[in-house]
């Protein structure tokens, strides 16, 4: 089934009220058991919906500006862009892609802080004037390239925490902001504010304290080389938690209340990107290889060996990894568990398990150990909370398939959308309505955006 637009290259499944993500899932799975078993994902536009009104509620008047690089699916980025969300763009494809919506280039801030020279130019030709600078190298190449650019002067933060070698790794200090306030005022360059970013996983919220009134100074010495500073971002690093939202406005609001009060005229931005996808994709991924392997090469360095030996130890190979949608489990921890799809008896026997990609690659480890039944080669796993860092442009090493990608939305969510009025004539056309018996067509956006 498709949508009523003929040449719309996505369609949204508007749901039944009967019918649930799970019911998606099931379906999708038994259609490509029979068609040919290829990874996909079920993204639930709804969500962002609702993140977005969880975050006017805690958050506003702080505007959130939406991270391209987080998921640059053409469901995501017009439904944010209907919310009125800005985006923070880091390349030319990404800010081609958010003008293609209609966004204003005001609502686009270009934050690459290695951008390149012919980069710059696209940007100064398309009006993208907002972007980000930490020191005085990036600064002279956009003072050539862009010389309506408008700096936000990007500030290291203090994360004393693992994070911290890269949080130092981009930002400058406020002792080198006066020098770059000064190549700035020679070289004709406008300042308008300052960034920062926090990690997410940074617990101690003192880190934003202290980034905020190193803020504050940078504004004041701005004052006294004559720029007339309008913005401040205060970064990403919110996890999508209600709780982790609710704690860092209950220590930033205080400050800017005192430091960049409304009368200032201070326009306070963020750049939630995991916040808004994380949990509104789910990936369901193919066993295509199974062998059993010796039990202590599967065991993590260090752990002492319980098992009875006579006790099967699993490998399994699935149709996605590293080089497509677990691309981040090579700078981080995978967040999200496996789940298996058929039904299993709850007293069934648990085997140590390790999951890797189709690449043969020897980075291609997604999970290390888990415990998992028995499956076979055809069975089918979930992973929830796959919506960041997976859906952007991928490799196509040793001929990888890219997952193809299904969105669905309530009833409910879409009739939010029209009595906020946010639902633009655009966006209606790409629903189509879905019964209980549920059959989606699949979004392939890697095969329709070029």
């Amino acid at each position: 089934m498709k949508g009523f637009l003929e040449d719309a290259n996505y369609s949204i499944g508007l749901l039944d009220e009967g019918a649930t993500l799970a019911d998606v899932i099931d379906n999708c799975i038994d259609e490509h058991t029979h068609t040919g078993q290829r990874a996909f994902f079920v993204g639930d536009l709804g969500k962002l919906v609702k993140k977005n009104i969880q975050w006017q509620n805690v958050m506003a008047p702080i505007k959130p500006f939406y991270p391209v690089r987080c998921n640059s699916t053409p469901g995501v980025l017009e439904i944010l862009g209907t919310l009125g969300v800005g985006f923070a763009c880091s390349s030319k494809s990404e800010m081609a892609l958010v003008q293609d919506l209609g966004i204003s280039p005001e609502n686009i801030i270009y934050t690459n802080p290695c951008k390149q020279a012919s980069q710059i130019k696209y940007a100064a030709k398309a009006g993208i004037n907002i972007m980000t600078c930490d020191n005085d190298i990036e600064l002279k190449k956009i003072a050539r390239n862009h010389p309506n650019a408008k700096l936000l002067l990007h500030i290291a933060t203090e994360d004393i925490t693992a994070d911290e070698e890269m949080n130092m790794k981009f930002g400058t200090t406020l002792k080198s902001c006066r020098h770059l306030m000064e190549c700035a005022k020679e070289l004709g360059v406008q300042i308008v504010g300052v960034k920062f970013h926090v990690s997410g996983s940074c617990k101690e919220l003192q880190t934003y304290i202290h980034a905020i009134s190193d803020a504050r100074c940078v504004f004041d010495m701005a004052e006294e080389f004559g720029f007339k500073m309008n913005m401040l971002d205060i970064g990403g690093g919110f996890t999508g938690s209600e709780l982790q939202l609710e704690e860092v406005n209950h220590v930033i609001r205080p400050l800017l209340d005192v430091y960049f009060p409304k009368e200032s005229g201070v326009n306070v931005i963020a750049e939630p990107g995991f916040y808004y996808v994380s949990s509104a994709f789910t990936l369901a991924v193919n066993i295509i290889a199974k062998k059993t392997v010796e039990y202590d090469k599967l065991l993590p360095s260090g752990v002492e060996q319980t098992r009875n030996d006579d006790e099967p130890v699993f490998t399994y190979y699935i149709n996605d990894g590293v080089y497509g949608s677990f691309a981040s489990k090579l700078s981080e921890k995978l967040n999200t568990i496996p789940e298996v799809h058929k039904k299993y008896k709850e007293d069934e026997p648990l085997f140590a398990s390790s999951l890797w990609g189709p690449s043969c690659d020897e980075l291609d480890q997604i999970v290390e150990n888990c415990l998992l039944p028995e499956l076979s080669v055809g069975d089918w796993l979930i992973f929830d909370n796959m919506g960041s860092g997976t859906l952007g442009e991928q490799s196509t090493f040793n001929d990888y398939q890219r997952p193809l990608i299904y969105y669905m939305m309530s009833f409910s969510d879409w009739d939010e959308m029209q009595d906020a009025g946010i639902a633009s004539d655009t966006l209606m056309k790409n629903f189509f309505f879905v019964p209980s018996c549920i059959q989606l067509s699949p979004e392939d956006r890697f095969s329709t955006a070029a």
